[in-house]
């Protein structure tokens, strides 16, 4: 069973972006009335294809001008210690996005404070004091090139 067709596809491409434009004028630039295209933005969000309708804050302009990418190497790898860490991911506002990787290292952060110094603190605090740790790198962020959550959408075969 296919999770979205050809119209769905192009609806896709329009929210992810512009996901303030209206039902109106999404469904007019796919042939749709606007109830329809309620309808499947509803069905696209019910059944997970739409994650989530988010705004892209610039860091900078909210107080958060450090950014960093840190590399995380866990002690060991047994799924109690992943799945803790994933936890501790998830609560943590410091940490934008978080991702478990493979390779020689086990996860790639996001990571965004208010000045060194408070990135200190946050290392402390957060990586220090976790003995399921074994290690962390960080890379400064100097600009930001590019920010999003689009994905190229492949549009599904006829049958």
């Amino acid at each position: 069973m296919k999770l979205y067709d050809r119209i769905d596809a192009s609806i896709l491409e329009i929210v992810q972006k512009n996901n303030r434009m209206t039902s109106q004028v999404i469904g007019d630039q796919v042939g749709l009335s606007a109830t329809a295209c309620q309808r499947r933005l509803k069905r696209l969000r019910d059944i997970g294809v739409i994650e989530g309708d988010v705004s892209i804050i610039s860091a900078r302009a909210v107080g958060r001008p450090i950014q960093m990418i840190v590399l995380v190497t866990l002690e060991r790898e047994r799924s109690d210690i992943i799945d803790r860490f994933k936890r501790a991911l998830r609560i943590t506002p410091e940490i934008v996005n978080s991702f478990y990787v493979t390779g020689e290292t086990d996860f790639v952060l996001y990571v965004t404070a208010r000045s060194m110094e408070d990135y200190e603190v946050f290392t402390r605090n957060f990586f220090y004091e976790n003995p399921d740790i074994r290690g962390f790198k960080t890379l400064v962020v100097m600009d930001r090139v590019k920010a999003g959550f689009s994905v190229p959408v492949e549009v599904p075969d006829e049958d």
